[in-house]
């Protein structure tokens, strides 16, 4: 009984923390055009990400943010391009969602790549949004891109005491809901349909989970998980010049389709 207890105190007061920290969102942009993107390279500087045989994934998400910034500037030059980092450094997750918002920006792009220790047969590409766990493996992926705030200094102030290894962090953290749910789950939907016909890659769907880098966004926002580097295959794939160059391109049509239909 005395456990019991404990657990509901622990939650309560989770949930009362994240709740002083969500009342504070800002509100929703009254436009719906793109002018302003914002490219986030996941990981970078002493964060190298998950890891394959010979590739962090640092590396790889920097090589296709800046490919497709280029693609993006180079077809629609109206377009306001910026990035979270363009070089090998070190960002914290809150700086990478607070630049997003302070550039007003009208979409937040997070470029990563995948990894399991369990198998280097799973492949194939996933795009999330914020929302709520689906499954075990979606709780799994927010824990380790979560994890990185243990690098941040004072971590446990930044982010009101969330613990990323807590299971229970993470669920309260997921019932989080954002004004931009649907045009995310629009923009994530066409980012999977792009990586099938513009490069044949096999897509494991569009997902939702409690992303920090995705929670403070005041925008409709993605985090986009370009393949695994625990597959040798799709870490070969993922390394080379052509398949950074494939996956930008598979982005760059979804975003235009994207842009496409929130302009109109």
């Amino acid at each position: 009984m005395l456990k019991v207890l404990k657990s509901i105190i622990a939650a309560s007061f989770l949930l009362a923390s994240l709740a002083f920290v969500f009342q504070d969102e800002p509100a929703a942009s009254k436009s719906s055009r793109v002018n302003t993107v914002v490219i986030d390279a996941g990981h970078g500087g002493k964060d190298p990400g998950t890891r394959g045989r010979n590739t962090k994934e640092k590396d790889v998400a920097l090589s296709v943010a800046l490919e497709l910034g280029r693609k993006i500037k180079d077809a629609t030059p109206d377009v306001k391009v910026l990035y979270t980092r363009s070089t090998d450094v070190f960002i914290e997750l809150g700086e990478r969602s607070a630049f997003a918002n302070r550039n007003n920006a009208d979409l937040f792009i997070s470029i990563h790549c995948n990894a399991t220790p369990r198998s280097k047969t799973v492949h194939g590409t996933e795009t999330f949004v914020m929302g709520l766990h689906k499954t075990e493996g979606n709780l799994e992926v927010a824990r380790r891109e979560n994890s990185v705030i243990l690098q941040e200094t004072n971590y446990k102030q930044k982010y009101k005491g969330f613990d990323p290894n807590s299971p229970l962090a993470h669920i309260m953290l997921a019932n989080y809901q954002s004004a931009f749910i649907s045009s995310s789950l629009r923009f994530a939907d066409l980012i999977e349909k792009k990586f099938q016909s513009v490069s044949d890659r096999e897509s494991r769907g569009v997902k939702q989970a409690g992303f920090l880098v995705l929670w403070r966004c005041a925008m409709p926002s993605v985090l986009i998980e370009t393949g695994f580097l625990s597959s040798p295959d799709e870490e070969d794939y993922l390394s080379s010049k052509d398949g950074q160059e494939e996956v930008a391109e598979s982005i760059h049509q979804a975003f235009m389709a994207y842009k496409k239909d929130m302009d109109r």
